[in-house]
C-alpha cells in the first residue's frame, strides 16, 4: 500500500454533523496525571493515536498498570510515588513534544537515569527550553548538542522550589515546571506568558496544591508539593485543533455547512475561531456546558461567499499556534493582503511551520512575503488551481499533510501527498470522516 494519497477533484457543496477524535493535549495529560492518582481511572473517548499509545508505553515502562479497549482506557495509578524506575531506562517519546516534555517534569526526583528519545523530527525540536528550568530544581540533564534529544536526565531527592519566567507562551515548558514544582517542597513561583491551561484546569478540578493568578498578558501560577492524586475518570472532548481541518473545509466551500459534535472550547485554545470570524465566517456554539473545568460544545460553520483580509492580532498567537496552516489556506482566498507576525514559536513544531505554510502557498500560485518570524499572504478570492503539485519531506509533519489535503479539496489541482501515515500521531481517523463527508 503506497504511502501517499492523489486528489485531483474538488469537494462538492456538502451538509453534514461529524464527531472527531478525542483531545490530544487532554488525552496524554489525563493519563500523566492517572498514573500518579491513588485508584482506578477510567476515560472515554481517549485519542487512539501514536503520541497517546507512547504516553501509555511510557508510564508502563515506570510501573503503572493499563488496559486499553478501543476508544476507553484503565489506568492503576498507585499514587505520587508509585513510579518503579529500572536500570537502563529508555522512554521512547516518538513524535510526541507534549509527552517528551511535560514527562520530565515528573521525573526529576528519579534516583536512576532515565534516556529519552523521539523520533527524526522530534530530535530536531528545543528541549533546551523545558531543561533549563528543570535543572533549576536540583535534577541534572545531558542534551544531544546541549538541546536536542536524545537526553538523559538524573533526578535528585534534593529538589528546591523556584521561580520562572516561561516567556515563549509554551503551555509544554509551563507544564512540565508545574509538574516538577508538584516534587519540591516550599513554593515554585512560574511568572507564565499566556498559553493554552488545560494542565491548570485539571489541577483546579482535582483540587491539587497549584493557584492562578491572571494578568492582562501573563498568569502568576504558585505549586506547592503534591501529597495525593484523587483518581480520575474523563469523558475526553473533541479535538478543536483536529476539527479546524473540517472547519476550514466547510468555510472554503461556499454555502458548505457542518457541526462539529462535543468539541473542546478552552478559550486558551480557540483562536482559530477568533481569527475566522473576523475574516467573515459565521460560526456558532451549540449546547455549550462545563465539564470538570473545560468548556465544551457543538460547532457549527457556514461558508461565506467571501473572506475578509486580516492583520492578525500577536494575541492570538498563542491560542491558535497550531492552526495557522489551515488559516493561512482561508487568507489565501481572502482580498487584499493578510499579515500574521510574531509567529517564530511555528517553527519549534514537528516541522518548521511557517516556512511549509508558505511553501504550500507559494505551490499554489499564491504570492507571499515571508521572514524569520512573519508571513503577508497576496489572496486571491478566484483562486483555482489547474496544476501539478507534490508535498513530500515535509518530516512527516502531521499538520502539513492534512493542509494539504484541505487544500486540494477545496481548490482543486492535481495533489500528491506523501507520508499518509502521518496523522497517526495525532488524527488516525481524518481521512475516514473525509470520505463520509466527500460521498
Amino acid at each position: 500500500m503506497p504511502n501517499l494519497i492523489v486528489l485531483k477533484n474538488k469537494i462538492k457543496k456538502f451538509n453534514s454533523v461529524i464527531n472527531v477524535s478525542g483531545d490530544k493535549s487532554i488525552s496524554i495529560r489525563w493519563i500523566l496525571f492517572s498514573s500518579l492518582a491513588n485508584g482506578i481511572s477510567r476515560s472515554q473517548n481517549l485519542l487512539m493515536s501514536e503520541d497517546v499509545i507512547a504516553t501509555l508505553k511510557a508510564i508502563e515502562q515506570l510501573g503503572i498498570k493499563t488496559k486499553l479497549k478501543k476508544n476507553s482506557c484503565t489506568i492503576y495509578g498507585k499514587g505520587i510515588n508509585g513510579y518503579r524506575y529500572k536500570k537502563n531506562l529508555v522512554i521512547n517519546a516518538k513524535n510526541s513534544g507534549t509527552l517528551g516534555r511535560l514527562i520530565l517534569g515528573f521525573l526529576i526526583d528519579s534516583p536512576k537515569p532515565i534516556k529519552l528519545i523521539g523520533d527524526k523530527s522530534l530530535s530536531k525540536r528545543d528541549f533546551k527550553r523545558v531543561a533549563e528550568p528543570l535543572a533549576k530544581f536540583g535534577a541534572s540533564f545531558k542534551l544531544k548538542n546541549k538541546k536536542n534529544l536524545p537526553l538523559v536526565i538524573n533526578g535528585s531527592k534534593n529538589l528546591n522550589p523556584i521561580r520562572y519566567f516561561e516567556k515563549k507562551g509554551s503551555a509544554q515548558c509551563k507544564s512540565s515546571v508545574i509538574f516538577g514544582g508538584m516534587r519540591t517542597k516550599g513554593t515554585t513561583i512560574i511568572k507564565a506568558k499566556k498559553s493554552r491551561n488545560h494542565t491548570e484546569l485539571l489541577c483546579k478540578y482535582l483540587k491539587l496544591p497549584v493557584t492562578v493568578s491572571k494578568k492582562k498578558t501573563y498568569d502568576i501560577i504558585k505549586v506547592k508539593q503534591l501529597k495525593k492524586i484523587q483518581k480520575l475518570n474523563y469523558k475526553i472532548p473533541s479535538d478543536i485543533s483536529s476539527s479546524a481541518f473540517f472547519i476550514v473545509l466547510a468555510a472554503l466551500n461556499q454555502e458548505s455547512e457542518i457541526i462539529i459534535k462535543n468539541v473542546n472550547i478552552n478559550p486558551s485554545r480557540i483562536g482559530i475561531i477568533t481569527i475566522l470570524r473576523k475574516m467573515g465566517v459565521k460560526i456558532i456554539f451549540k449546547n455549550q456546558k462545563i465539564y470538570k473545568g473545560e468548556k465544551n460544545a457543538d460547532i457549527y460553520v457556514i461558508g461565506p461567499k467571501k473572506f475578509k483580509s486580516i492583520n492578525c492580532p500577536t494575541k492570538l498567537n498563542s491560542e491558535a499556534i497550531d492552526e495557522f496552516l489551515v488559516i493561512f489556506l482561508v487568507a489565501a482566498k481572502a482580498r487584499g493582503i493578510s499579515y500574521f507576525k510574531n509567529l517564530g514559536e511555528l517553527n519549534q513544531k514537528e516541522s518548521p511551520r511557517l516556512f511549509w505554510g508558505a511553501k504550500i502557498l507559494r505551490k499554489m500560485g499564491i504570492k507571499t512575503i515571508t521572514k524569520n518570524d512573519s508571513i503577508k499572504i497576496y489572496g486571491n478570492p478566484n483562486l483555482e488551481i489547474n496544476k501539478k503539485i507534490e508535498i513530500k519531506d515535509y518530516l512527516k509533519d502531521h499538520r502539513v499533510f492534512m493542509t494539504s489535503v484541505i487544500a486540494a479539496l477545496s481548490f482543486g489541482g492535481e495533489w500528491k501527498i506523501h507520508d499518509k501515515d502521518s496523522i497517526q500521531t495525532s488524527f488516525p481517523t481524518f481521512l475516514k470522516i473525509l470520505n463520509k463527508i466527500n460521498k
